[in-house]
């Protein structure tokens, strides 16, 4: 499919829906119009390139991914999520497993391995905390339990209005038990130390919050997604972009980039009616689905005084936005084999309390930084190498306040100044380092390093405060109604990681839930029909939960 720049196309005024944004939950509500309502959908993206945060940008002889790092579930043949991801691509997208070791988590210069198998996580941390077995086997536990209720859960936002009133209740309260304590609240309740409390909330940069503000709900849903490994996009993130779009053109949709919705139009019954864009031009249609994010939903798009709107403002603006992140791109003029660098991904933290972790990081931007993720992209694709012979790339991501890069907001990209300059190129640097020290194989080959920050998010997402992962997943969060995909607005929906969860598959099982909305139809149901059934019949215990968290599921 062709991606037209919005300026240069010459598109009809009509559609049967149009979808703002083209992120993984625009993408794939939009995909799910087409392939089962035959519906032409107009996706229409701010930003010069598709894609959201599976979008992919390059540099000479490089290539990195902005959002997309590793995703549960989908090395698995006969998981609900991998059914989802095989249907919307129509089986085209392949996968690369990570190895075993897919995550280490290293603690003040302590090392733990996440292996892949959830009874094999669980043998290792005993290896490491003899002491603590209880505590353990407690949180594995609470982790499915939490886990298992989130399916009904998310599936109550999609029910048709008589059925929520009847049963919503009883559908949310299992899981609104478990997400309505932080995570630290029930890692204390189980007895666990310090150290393996900061050993299992070691990924907790993966949805945006340290343990002491984070929901368990989010925190059990996403280790459960990783409990038995992770894979990679083979041609990396952008595979899954070029995957997805052949469906949406053969309905006779359209994807623009460089389109930016000013307002979406609410006609005299107070439905919405199509968007009316930033030049004034007007698009038509009977269904609008926001991939915008919530807050950008409400406050930007629908018309000034709308009491709908008004009445979720004021519930939004209970839940602040997830983390902003610095993100150093660092290409190598060496092959990751040559380097002898592993897929597997690696965690450094000063130290196991991650909430002190953070407080003092976001005192100054020269204090240490509360976490260290790095990822080597091109040891996880099997096609980079002979994408991109002779080269490696790797990316090194850490939270940074919003409030660090707040004075530039309002400035344009490279006309930021010099004090922004300076400040950028002192933080590359000191991820540099760290890389270094990490990967002291890398000293003397690294040919680019560039740094984005915060702003850099702002400027692609439209997120008012650069957030990665939209509103943060505090226990509050998992109690406004709002944050369904129906809206006030008959006729506009949510769809996107606001719906469900952070990260890419939180975001494609809102697209799942929006669509299942739209149509009055269990899409879910209706894409794993037979996976399910497989599922069920294993004799793993794991697998028989899938179906249930599938909704929940997240990737990073």
């Amino acid at each position: 499919m062709r991606v037209a720049s919005y300026h240069q196309a010459n598109v009809e005024d009509t559609f049967d829906a149009i979808v703002i944004g083209s992120g993984m939950g625009g993408l794939t509500a939009a995909s799910l119009l087409a392939r089962h309502a035959g519906q032409r959908v107009l996706v229409l993206e701010r930003h010069y390139t598709a894609g959201g945060f599976t979008h992919v940008f390059h540099r000479p002889g490089y290539e990195w991914d902005v959002g997309v790092h590793y995703i549960g579930q989908v090395n698995d043949p006969a998981s609900p999520v991998r059914a989802v991801f095989d249907h919307l691509t129509d089986g085209r997208l392949e996968w690369q497993a990570m190895p075993d070791v897919y995550d280490r988590v290293i603690l003040g210069g302590r090392e733990y391995e996440f292996v892949n198998g959830a009874e094999r996580f669980r043998d290792r941390l005993k290896g490491y905390f003899p002491f603590e077995g209880p505590a353990i086997d407690g949180y594995f536990r609470a982790v499915r339990s939490c886990a298992r209720s989130s399916g009904l859960f998310f599936a109550s936002k999609a029910v048709p209005g008589p059925i929520e009133r009847i049963a919503g209740w009883l559908m949310r309260a299992p899981f609104l038990r478990h997400a309505g304590r932080t995570t630290a609240d029930v890692l204390a309740g189980l007895g666990c130390s310090r150290e393996l409390a900061g050993v299992l909330t070691g990924q907790w940069a993966d949805y945006g919050l340290p343990p002491g503000r984070s929901s368990f709900g989010v925190h059990a849903i996403i280790a459960e997604h990783y409990f038995n490994g992770a894979a990679y996009p083979v041609g990396g993130a952008g595979a899954i972009l070029e995957t997805m779009l052949p469906a949406i053109e053969a309905a006779g949709g359209k994807l623009l980039v460089s389109a930016e919705v000013k307002e979406v139009l609410v006609d005299e019954r107070g439905r919405a009616a199509g968007v009316r864009m930033l030049d004034g031009r007007e698009f038509h249609a009977s269904t609008v689905i926001s991939d915008a994010g919530a807050a950008n939903t409400y406050r930007r798009l629908l018309p000034p005084g709308s009491s709908e709107a008004q009445n979720a403002i004021h519930k939004i603006e209970q839940i602040p936005p997830s983390m902003a992140h610095i993100s150093l791109y660092v290409g190598l003029k060496s092959t990751s084999e040559e380097l002898g660098i592993v897929p597997g991904n690696l965690w450094i933290c000063p130290g196991p309390d991650h909430d002190a972790n953070v407080a003092q990081s976001e005192a100054s931007c020269d204090g240490p930084l509360p976490v260290l993720f790095i990822s080597f992209p091109s040891a996880k694709d099997p096609s980079f190498a002979s994408r991109y012979p002779g080269r490696a790339t790797i990316e090194v991501v850490a939270p940074a306040p919003f409030a660090w890069f707040e004075k530039w907001a309002d400035t344009r990209w490279k006309h930021r100044g010099v004090e922004y300059d300076e400040l950028k190129a002192r933080l590359a640097e000191r991820l540099k380092s760290a890389l270094e020290e990490a990967v002291p194989q890398v000293r003397g080959k690294i040919d680019v390093c560039e740094l984005s920050t915060p702003l850099s998010t702002r400027a692609f997402t439209n997120h008012p405060s650069g957030e990665i992962y939209g509103l943060a997943p505090v226990p509050e969060r998992f109690r406004l109604n709002c944050l369904g995909p129906r809206t006030a607005v008959r006729g506009l929906y949510l769809t996107g990681a606001d719906v469900t969860t952070a990260g890419v598959t939180g975001a494609m099982m809102g697209g799942v839930l929006a669509a299942s909305a739209i149509l009055r139809r269990n899409m879910m149901s209706i894409v794993t029909k037979g996976v399910v059934k497989s599922s069920a019949r294993s004799s793993n215990r794991d697998t028989r939960t899938k179906a249930g968290v599938a909704l929940a599921a997240h990737g990073s």
